[in-house]
């Protein structure tokens, strides 16, 4: 019997949720089958097997989370020797002058309401006591009608509870959707990445002490060499470039001269930091299955067509759920950019376990003083949010002008 665990699938992740099971008991497993969906703090990831056998018992039910390590699941490989019962699992001993083979009648023991009689995992239960919810209302949709943690969600989103004296109307539910009728409100189910950045983004914003500096370019001469440079690409065949992918470049060089942006708080009990040697930049992607940002390895040693193709290749895999843990995990640096939907600046959240991140605004055409007199011409917004336990405001103002002079002379960031 092989004791199957909640793996490690990222260098940040602590616990993992189970999405879905894609085997049951009973069913017949080979070397290489998707035995799991695990939900962790950056996706939604395949867990395949390493052992044939028959799934024997499943530990973990779809919705829970467990930390790192935590048997999720056993395997029959036909081997004799037998795990150890996780926690909380009821003994099998058999007391005193009982025969092996004579069934012992045990006494079952007393439940205090309707809900705790109701078939639900333990998390189910645990999380019914903690918020008094009433399990009457859910339908449990785990084998054999079983409730799970998924099935909470709405009754957890309303905030249902089973006092009879809560003053507020309580809100209606009709075919599992949760309709709030004084304001009209209708609940929507989170997808479980959804449910991942918004945990991250949340822990993100508690516990790192994030300043923010804002840099003004000139931006005038990138959009001329772009479009120059987009003309000879196009009379060869070539992939055009986009303004972010010229900003990838950029920021990879403002960073090779600003090393201790580059870095990450170890925290408060650490006395060091680490200075990362790779520049690697993660570029946030906002695909119909959420939030999600894949990592440019050595971004400083690509040229600007290497980025455009593979900043294109990771966004098209973001969309079809096609990226692996390995491409969103080692990001030392995140650039935001949502100057395509015309926003002119705005500031990001940073990625842990990074110490900053670029938020860039739209390439706008603006009246601007140039020596005596007032033209148009191509100006961008954009806002560092830094890690103030590790970098200090004269520093990012450096690395912001070193940006900024990149994209006012942009035959630099070519060259």
């Amino acid at each position: 019997m092989i004791e199957i665990t909640m793996p490690r699938l990222s260098d940040t992740m602590e616990e993992g949720a189970i999405a879905t099971w894609h085997k049951h008991p009973g069913d017949r497993v080979e070397v290489g089958d998707v035995l799991v969906e695990i939900e962790t703090d950056k996706a939604t990831m395949d867990y395949e097997a390493y052992e044939a056998g028959t799934l024997s018992q499943i530990l973990v039910d779809e919705g829970a989370t467990v930390s790192i390590g935590t048997p999720i699941a056993l395997l029959d490989n036909g081997t004799t020797s037998t795990p150890s019962a996780p926690a909380g699992a009821p003994s099998a001993a058999v007391p005193a002058g009982v025969s092996p083979a004579t069934p012992v009648t045990r006494a079952a023991a007393p439940l205090a309401s309707e809900a705790d009689r109701r078939f639900a995992s333990p998390l189910v239960r645990k999380l019914a006591r903690e918020h008094a919810l009433d399990l009457s209302q859910v339908r449990g949709s785990g084998p054999g009608g079983r409730i799970i943690r998924v099935d909470l969600d709405d009754l957890l989103s309303a905030g249902v509870t089973a006092a009879p004296s809560q003053p507020a109307p309580r809100p209606v539910v009709d075919a599992g959707v949760i309709v709030d009728e004084k304001r009209a409100s209708v609940a929507v189910q989170l997808s479980k990445a959804r449910r991942v950045v918004a945990r991250r983004l949340g822990e993100s914003a508690r516990e790192i002490p994030h300043f923010y500096v804002t840099a003004v370019a000139d931006a005038e001469l990138l959009v001329q060499m772009r479009a120059d440079l987009n003309e000879q690409l196009a009379a060869t065949g070539a992939p055009k470039v986009s303004i972010n992918d010229l900003l990838i470049r950029a920021s990879a060089l403002a960073l090779r001269e600003h090393p201790n942006v580059n870095a990450s708080y170890m925290g408060d009990a650490s006395p060091t930091m680490l200075v990362h040697h790779r520049i690697n930049i993660g570029v946030a992607v906002a695909s119909k299955n959420g939030l999600v940002v894949p990592v440019i390895l050595d971004a400083d040693q690509k040229t600007v067509a290497q980025l455009g193709a593979e900043a294109k290749q990771l966004a098209s895999q973001a969309s079809s759920k096609g990226l692996t843990i390995d491409q969103m995990s080692g990001g030392t640096f995140t650039i935001s950019n949502l100057g395509m939907y015309g926003v002119p600046e705005f500031t990001a959240i940073i990625n842990p376990p990074e110490g900053a991140i670029l938020a860039v605004g739209a390439t706008i055409r603006e009246p601007t003083v140039v020596g005596d007199v007032v033209v148009p011409r191509f100006r961008m917004r954009f806002t560092m949010s830094a890690d103030h336990r590790i970098i200090d405001g004269a520093l990012a103002a450096e690395f912001l002008r070193t940006l900024t002079r990149l994209i006012e002379n942009p035959w630099r960031i070519v060259a």
